[in-house]
């Protein structure tokens, strides 16, 4: 059981799937076994005898499973096991660094151990290194260095590296704009249930973007995105209700939106939810 749920964390975590998704994926696995999640977690305890032991103690530490979340102890964890080589632990580590989520921040940290993953060939590293190089965490911006490891993370068909090359497209990173290669990238993503392709293709129609204008068909992407959890869409879902973009006016749902997303610290939505509130 153990292997099974480190196989479908590190399976979707490689494979580009949404932190969301990961997660329900990893319950209904637990559920369809009916086994109590508080007899794995103490079992997990009492067994941290291998890599996949010890990342899925930090795993339940980090999520707040059958514990209260504590993400101190979670970054131990996920150390001791990446120092044991678990793929996904380095991952972890290079997410939290990055972020300076539960830890204080280190950008040479994350890039160290994006390059490592990436010259393991691992989907979850060459994207994150992508990343690094965009935005210049730990390094210099390099936008052709992103824009070929995306290309490169795509062809191996990591949703975050399709989406991430589809940005590039659209915005000319690394790249000329091609923005009809762009729509194509987000409309693949979209397809394959990729809540962030759901939210860019709903801005390239409603934005006339690499196809023609249709705020219909951008409603309802926004509005699956936005069921899914993600934030982006949850704030466009609410511009729409905000301004009958496409849809009647409805400040009710507006608000509703503006707060699922502001709840996720989304920071445009805080503001646009305070503005609508005392209007």
């Amino acid at each position: 059981m153990i292997d099974k749920l480190f196989s479908l964390i590190f399976n979707g975590t490689n494979k580009g799937r949404e932190e969301k998704a990961i997660k329900q994926q990893f319950f209904d696995c637990i559920n369809n076994h009916k086994i109590n999640i508080q007899e794995i977690y103490y079992w997990l305890q009492k067994n941290i005898t291998c890599s996949n032991s010890i990342y899925l103690l930090g795993y339940f530490n980090y999520h707040g499973i059958g514990i209260d979340i504590n993400k101190k102890y979670a970054f131990e964890l996920f150390q001791k096991a990446a120092e044991l080589e678990n793929i996904v632990a380095q991952f972890e580590l290079a997410n939290m660094c990055m972020d300076g989520d539960g830890v204080d921040q280190n950008y040479e940290k994350a890039l160290e151990l994006s390059k490592k993953l990436t010259e393991g060939k691992y989907p979850c590293g060459i994207n994150l290194l992508g990343y690094c190089y965009k935005m210049g965490i730990g390094t210099e911006v390099d936008s052709q260095k992103a824009f070929k490891l995306y290309e490169s993370v795509a062809n191996l068909e990591n949703l975050h590296g399709i989406c991430n090359l589809g940005v590039c497209y659209e915005n000319g990173i690394g790249t000329e704009i091609n923005e009809q290669k762009a729509f194509k990238l987000y409309q693949k993503a979209a397809d394959l249930e990729h809540s962030e392709g759901m939210n860019n293709l709903g801005y390239c129609y409603n934005n006339g973007i690499g196809t023609d204008f249709d705020e219909k068909k951008a409603f309802k992407l926004y509005q699956k995105a936005a069921k899914l959890g993600n934030e982006f869409a949850q704030y466009n879902l609410a511009l729409m209700y905000e301004f009958g973009d496409g849809i009647e006016e409805n400040f009710d749902l507006a608000i509703y939106w503006f707060k699922k997303s502001a709840e996720q610290g989304n920071i445009k939505s805080q503001s646009d939810l305070n503005i609508l509130l005392n209007e």
